[in-house]
């Protein structure tokens, strides 16, 4: 199983998610990685306010590095969670066909299928990367859940 989670940059919260995620996953066959539907901060590491926060949550992210979403990646991943309707849609039109969008979800519709957002803390206080943890942590918890029957 390889899941993908995809943001606008790279930085904040598919890092984040990335790094949540992997810390829940029992099975280390199970490939977890992040990318940005626009190529703004390609080869660097996340934010450092994403960093920090899970850091403080005892997972560590400062390895990973941006990257750009690519078509391909609808080749290497079975699931790819958009943090928000913009790049959800982003996603979508760069689809090839049924099974590509079929793999393509809103991250906290696994909460509760209102298609709520992941807010992007990146222009906010640090109190916006936690509340940001908190939700991805939430839906990661459940997604780690059926991941790990």
């Amino acid at each position: 199983m390889n899941v993908l989670m995809v943001c606008l940059g790279n930085i904040c919260r598919s890092p984040l998610a990335e790094g949540i995620l992997q810390n829940k996953v029992a099975n280390s066959q199970i490939k977890v990685d992040s990318a940005g539907t626009a190529g703004y901060h390609i080869g660097n590491p996340p934010d450092p306010r994403s960093i920090k926060i899970a850091f403080d949550h005892g997972i560590d992210i400062s390895k990973q590095r941006c990257r750009k979403f690519s078509i391909s990646d609808f080749d290497r991943f079975d699931l790819i969670y958009a943090m928000d309707k913009s790049n959800y849609r982003t996603i979508i039109a760069q689809a090839r066909n049924t099974e590509d969008s079929s793999k393509v979800r809103l991250i906290l519709n696994e909460i509760d299928a209102t298609d709520r957002e992941v807010p992007d803390p990146y222009y906010d206080s640090n109190d916006g990367f936690e509340n940001v943890f908190q939700m991805i942590d939430e839906a990661c918890e459940i997604i780690a859940a059926k991941i790990n029957k």
